[in-house]
Formats: structure tokens, C-alpha cells, sequence
């Protein structure tokens, strides 16, 4: 296990044992016939607690879950292990092919997104994707063909008007940051190099019609913590300034502005507005402090509104709730929008969190596993609560008119009572109301990371 940590794999992010396939799964309610995909989600699942990294959250071997949804059915639910050539050898199965990147050949735990009609699971660090089968088996690790000189991204944003996907990659080893463009038909048409010091962690990133915004944090790769036996070895870093960069998506140039010291996992979303430019982030006061998730402080959503011209940052509270993974409506991507979506997890907290004092302080309906849909024109709040044991997940918006909030929004929720999970599909113009649909699966599906619709 990773030095001064015990096992988070208790409670909702406890791992499941085995590998299930069910076809016509029972419903409540009636699935809108027009969501028809896959909706998949990826997290950290250890074979076994014994197994090296899994005493730490981000560490364990990924597991993607998925439901296909079609002509009103639940045709199936799979769960499948990213067979890296160390999960392989431990189900006694030969290694997939593809190429490593400095030997990091990790089982991709943190994403899955849909890219030229395939399908990856994705990390970051310094490992490359692995790509699936349209039924979640491992095909192998992929460079798209050579493009990725190294590593790829946790994170990825697709422009809608171009169809372009977006990611920066990160590696200890390098004295810069790579955004990465690929295009609609999954080759990747950039790589271009952002200089930065100290090899910091990029989790996640923004994106706008104009810019590529970078956020430099004060959290970076320390040999120490490595030298010590640490697994994933960034730390708080004090001695390294936070700032933010506006990379042209014309020219390559890059602005630096600087805002106050914070960390940040997951950006909402961002959008051009006349000269400025506006972000909307989960942002923390501290985090990995000593190389620990469970020191730092309580995240808020917030805004930064950045005045390229100037240097200037305005600092705005959205919401001073906790809150984690959020998501909006991809078709607003880099534009100006007005809904988001984010989820207040108890199980989350007690992992991420138990030596924060605060917790203490904050009553128990704060983490009563709870989606929020936030009006970000109104500056309201609505609160869909589903209770402890719940287990919710990231919630994910799935378009089905033009308005922005025309659409479903879709989330693994834990049944308590029948020790198993559902798939909650929520109208998000009725957030609070019953659900469309819930479909019933034959297992539980741990708290995880993040997910995609991907359309049929």
C-alpha cells in the first residue's frame, strides 16, 4: 500500500469480485425510445486488495460498466476489466497487444469516451488508452497509429463545431505539457508542446472556442514521496506558483495569468465572453498534501472570469455546497451555456476527506448522496436526494431537442434494498420529479469516475 494510507476501497467504492453478462434487464417506467447507445462508466476496481496500488483510490485496475439502450429496452449490462498485461496474466489470459509508453502500462481507470466509432478507456500520467470492443472486451492498448509521441489524458473535450477532440497530457518525465488534437476520424492531427516547471499534475483542463485553457497548480511530481515508496508521487507543492493559461487555439501562443493557490480536479465547463474569458470549475483549497487525497479541504464550484488584456482574475462562488463531477451539456462546450449537473456523495467524502475537519461541522443531509442541477443564468440550485447507501455517481446529460436542458440526465444509483445497482434516468426538465425510467441490474456497480453516453 501506498505510505501513510489504508485501503479506500470500503463501503460504496468497494470492488465487485467477478465479471457479469445480462441480457433484458427489468424497467421501471419506459426508457425514451430515443435513447439509443451505450452508457458506460469507468472507476478503479482491484482484483484483489492484496494487489500492489490498492491502497490508493487512483490506483486500482479499471473496471467499465455498461448498459446498451435501444428501441425502449435495456438490452444489456456488462462490467468488464481493462485488461493491461498484468490483469491478463492475474485471469490467466495471454496480454493484448500495443505499444507502451515508458513502460507505464497501467489499466486504463478513469474515463471512457466513444472517439471515430470506437471505444477507450483513458488515464493520465504518462499511460497510454486502452481500446475496447463495442462489448467492453479489451482490444489493446493504442497510440492512434503512432500520433501520441507518449502518454495520453484522463480528460478529453470535443469542440461540436469541429468535431475535434481536445486533451493535454502530462508526464513526470517531461519539462512540458502536450495538447493533443485529434480529429473526427481518430487521427491525431497536433501535439504541440506547453513548457511548464516542476512536472505538475493536469487532471483536467477547459476549453473554449478561442483558447486552451491549462491550469498550472500547485501540485507536482516530488522525487521525495517517490523515494519513499509512493506510487503516484505529486504532492502540494507551496513553492510553485498557481496560474492559468490561455493557450491560442489560432496561434499556439501562451497567457499566463495568476490566481490564488487551489487544486482543481474537474472543470464544468468554459465560454468566451467579448474579451474575457469564463471558467467554471470544482475547485479545492489544498490537495495531495503530503502526497495524501485525504488532506486539503472542501471543494466549492466556482468561477474564474480572466481578462487576458490585463492579467486580471475575478474569483465568483457558485455554490459553496461539496460537490464533485460535473457535467453539463456537451453540445455547449466552449460556448456560452447556462445548466450543470454535479453530484454530493457521501461515501466520496469519507474517502477523500476523513481528516477534514469540516466534515465534523456539516450536517448529514450534505452528503446524502445528492444530484444538484444548478441554473447558472438564475443562480439557483435544484436538489434531487436519494439516501444513504445510494452511492451516486457522476451524473451524465444526454441530449434529446435543442433547448440546452432537453434531454435526460443518467446515473448509476445504488438500491440499498436490493443490494444491487440501477441506471436512474431523470428528465432534466423535471429533475425532481419521478424518474422516466429505472433500470434494474443484476449487480452492484461500485462509486467509480466518469462516463460517456455513446449513441448507437
Amino acid at each position: 500500500m501506498t505510505p501513510g494510507t489504508s485501503t479506500p476501497y470500503t463501503g460504496g467504492f468497494t470492488p465487485v469480485t467477478e465479471e457479469i453478462t445480462a441480457f433484458d434487464l427489468e424497467v421501471t417506467g419506459r426508457i425514451p425510445a430515443e435513447l439509443d447507445g451505450r452508457y458506460l462508466r469507468n472507476g478503479p476496481n482491484p482484483l484483489s486488495l492484496d494487489d500492489a496500488g490498492a491502497g490508493h483510490l487512483f490506483l486500482g485496475a479499471g473496471m467499465v460498466h455498461g448498459v446498451r439502450l435501444r428501441d425502449g429496452r435495456a438490452e444489456w449490462y456488462r462490467n468488464r476489466w481493462v485488461r493491461n498485461a498484468a490483469v491478463s496474466e492475474r485471469l490467466g489470459e495471454q496480454p493484448r497487444p500495443g505499444p507502451v509508453h515508458e513502460g507505464m502500462d497501467f489499466a486504463a481507470n478513469t474515463h471512457v469516451i466513444g472517439l471515430a466509432g470506437r471505444t477507450f478507456a483513458t488515464v493520465e500520467a504518462g499511460a497510454l488508452p486502452y481500446e475496447l470492443g463495442y462489448e467492453l472486451d479489451t482490444i489493446g492498448s493504442c497510440d492512434f497509429g503512432g500520433g501520441l509521441p507518449g502518454g495520453y489524458a484522463a480528460h478529453t473535450h470535443l469542440d461540436p463545431a469541429t468535431g475535434e477532440l481536445h486533451a493535454i497530457a502530462y508526464f513526470f518525465g517531461w519539462d512540458h505539457h502536450q495538447h493533443i488534437v485529434i480529429d473526427p476520424g481518430g487521427n491525431v492531427t497536433r501535439v504541440a508542446r506547453i513548457p511548464v516547471p516542476d512536472a505538475p499534475m493536469a487532471h483536467d483542463f477547459a476549453l473554449t472556442e478561442r483558447y486552451v485553457v491549462i491550469y498550472d497548480l500547485p501540485v507536482t511530481f516530488s522525487m521525495t514521496h517517490a523515494e519513499q515508496g509512493h506510487r503516484l508521487p505529486y504532492a502540494w507543492n507551496d513553492a510553485h506558483a498557481a496560474r492559468i493559461g490561455l493557450v491560442s487555439r489560432e496561434s499556439g501562443d501562451v497567457r499566463w495569468v495568476e490566481v490564488e493557490p487551489c487544486w482543481v480536479f474537474h472543470t464544468l465547463n468554459a465560454y468566451d465572453d467579448g474579451d474575457e474569458v469564463v471558467v467554471d470549475v470544482v475547485r479545492y483549497p489544498k490537495r495531495f498534501v503530503d502526497a495524501r487525497l485525504d488532506l486539503g479541504g472542501l471543494p466549492t464550484l466556482d468561477r474564474w472570469t480572466i481578462n487576458p488584456a490585463t492579467g486580471k482574475v475575478r474569483q465568483t462562488r457558485l455554490d459553496d455546497r461539496a460537490q464533485e463531477f460535473p457535467r453539463m451539456d456537451e453540445r455547449r462546450t466552449g460556448r456560452p451555456y447556462r445548466y450543470g449537473y454535479t453530484a454530493a456523495t457521501r461515501d466520496v467524502y469519507e474517502v477523500i476527506h476523513p481528516k477534514d475537519a469540516e466534515l465534523e461541522d456539516l450536517p448529514d443531509e450534505t452528503f446524502d448522496n445528492t444530484l444538484i442541477k444548478h441554473d447558472l443564468l438564475r443562480g439557483t440550485q435544484e436538489s434531487r436526494q436519494f439516501g444513504r447507501g445510494a452511492y451516486v455517481g457522476e451524473p451524465v446529460f444526454v441530449g434529446s431537442g435543442a433547448a440546452e436542458d432537453d434531454g435526460y440526465v443518467l446515473c448509476y444509483v445504488n438500491n440499498a434494498a436490493r443490494g444491487a445497482a440501477d441506471l436512474v434516468i431523470l428528465s432534466a426538465q423535471d429533475f425532481t420529479g419521478e424518474p422516466v425510467a429505472t433500470v434494474h441490474l443484476p449487480a452492484r456497480v461500485p462509486l467509480g469516475f466518469h462516463g460517456s453516453w455513446i449513441a448507437g
